[in-house]
């Protein structure tokens, strides 16, 4: 990455595109960010925040609920009174300088690896609402069924390069539901699975589940990432149990956290982008060093997911100028410490439509234009986060394989240029017939997934549907020709077996 001081390495991944969703679209699972960020901030200001930050922690602290967590901040020498926690900036500095620039996030299968870090970019479908909804069902409750269904998408679509909770099962009791989330994780897909930090209990399933699909033991576990996580801080200035649990436990497992404060400006944040983003930047700090006094070296992501709300409701809104500047500015903090960041790309309408798209392309192309390297809820996210919807996943896997496609470099050859191309087509004519298109038109652009670009009368003789209906079609097209990929029978038998046994013992309660 480029463009602010104090960063680390770059590392560049490469990759070529193809339009077509149902099928081989390989070229779409490695990008690269050709694009040098944008900034809001002046190296002074990027200083300003981070030294604010900083502040807050030593002089104002962080609660922090668990016992265990705040006897790892004691042993490091910090000041603790009662449950509140005042971190020093040099044991900051310490676990800044532990925490790697880089991560690769391991697959089962070997192609599906995704690298987390330099200008690499990791599409993330929706995750965690509760709720569901298509064009023809309506907003439900989601279930298991609905939660397979999103798996099966996500893997489909190689512009989105790693699995998350999608829809929360709530058919499924919270203590059993990691167990049946996991498995069609792990046998519906081959790519990298999320895992919620819910409780040691549930954590500990989730790993060994990991860890038989990988075919390793523990040891072998531990020695790369294989899954990943949220943890959500507690805004304003305060980390709960069981993310603490989490934060813990991955870190010494050697799994991925992605550290994110949700920091609503003039909610649970100052209502000034500025101040908002001290204390996302704060909270961030203090989960990357209790990670990093966990397990030196543990591999952490800057999150940031700082919006505003609507004033005359105090309902979140995403999308707007303040997301866009919000997540400009926190790819600038995450260069400064020279960190991999997580943005996101969600909406606040309760449909999909026109909303629904201007404001999630506007939450990418912050997340984008800040250099983000992880990118959650980038297709399929409604209502703020309430609702996971099948047709808005494909509208948004649209955008995403247009910006893959912008990712392409423009070849600039005496080929490409075509002065012999251009001899061949007499003043006034055009270029449809000649040489250098015909040897070309097939792949010479991007051909949309949704889009129609028919004329209106073409339009109109084959049904007049608008993008919704066509994304309904696409998304039971992709449903019916799917095919999950190949899993060793003994693996699959092993996992089957792990979760009929854990669910009579009674599965593994959230803790809170």
């Amino acid at each position: 990455m480029a463009g602010d001081h104090g960063n680390r390495r770059e590392r560049r991944r490469g990759g070529r595109a193809r339009p077509r969703p149902v099928g081989d679209t390989s070229q779409y699972r490695d990008l690269v960010n050709p694009f040098e960020p944008l900034r809001v901030l002046t190296h002074d200001q990027v200083d300003s925040l981070h030294d604010a930050a900083l502040t807050l922690l030593e002089d104002l602290g962080i609660r922090v609920l668990l016992a265990e967590a705040r006897e790892l901040f004691a042993a490091a020498g910090t000041r603790l009174d009662g449950d509140m926690v005042y971190i020093d900036r040099e044991l900051v500095a310490g676990a800044l300088e532990a925490s790697p620039s880089e991560v690769a996030l391991e697959a089962r299968n070997p192609a599906r690896t995704v690298g987390l870090g330099g200008r690499s970019v990791v599409f993330v479908p929706v995750s965690g609402p509760p709720h569901v909804s298509d064009t023809d069902g309506g907003k439900r409750p989601g279930t298991l069924a609905d939660y397979d269904d999103f798996v099966r998408l996500a893997q489909a679509f190689d512009v989105l390069h790693i699995l998350g909770p999608s829809v929360e099962p709530q058919d499924v009791p919270t203590h059993l539901r990691h167990l049946h989330m996991t498995s069609s994780a792990l046998t519906l897909s081959d790519k990298a699975p999320f895992v919620y930090a819910r409780g040691r209990g549930q954590v500990a399933d989730a790993f060994e589940m990991v860890r038989i699909a990988h075919g390793v033991d523990s040891d072998e576990f531990a020695s790369a990432a294989r899954c990943w996580t949220v943890i959500n801080t507690n805004s304003p200035r305060q980390l709960d149990i069981p993310m603490c649990l989490g934060i813990i436990d991955f870190a010494r497992a050697g799994q991925v956290s992605v550290i994110t404060p949700f920091t609503l400006a003039g909610a649970m944040a100052p209502v000034t982008i500025a101040g908002a983003l001290t204390l996302q930047h704060a909270e961030a700090l203090a989960g990357i060093t209790l990670a990093q006094l966990a397990t030196p070296g543990a591999p952490v992501v800057y999150g940031a997911f700082t919006s505003n709300v609507d004033m005359r409701s105090g309902a979140p809104a995403f999308g707007t100028p303040e997301y866009f500047k919000a997540s400009v500015a926190a790819g600038q903090l995450a260069r400064h410490l020279g960190l991999p960041w997580r943005s996101s790309a969600p909406n606040a309408s309760n449909t999909p439509d026109a909303q629904a798209t201007y404001e999630h392309a506007t939450s990418l192309w912050g997340a984008i234009s800040g250099g983000a390297n992880m990118i959650l809820h980038a297709a399929g996210w409604l209502e703020g986060g309430l609702t996971a919807s099948k047709e808005q996943l494909i509208l948004d896997v649209e955008v995403l394989q247009t910006v893959a496609e912008s990712f392409r470099p423009v070849a600039v050859t005496d080929d490409e240029i075509g002065l012999g191309a251009i001899a061949e087509v007499q003043p006034g004519g055009h270029f449809f017939g000649g040489t250098h298109t015909l040897e070309r038109f097939q792949t010479a652009f991007y051909e949309p997934l949704v889009s129609d670009w028919s004329n209106y009368g073409q339009w109109t003789e084959a049904g007049g549907l608008d993008a919704t209906q066509r994304a309904n079609a696409i998304w039971k097209r992709t449903l019916a020709e799917f095919e999950a990929p190949p899993i060793d029978e003994t693996v699959a038998a092993e996992l089957a077996a792990f979760v009929e046994r854990r669910t009579r013992e009674g599965g593994a309660p959230p803790e809170s």
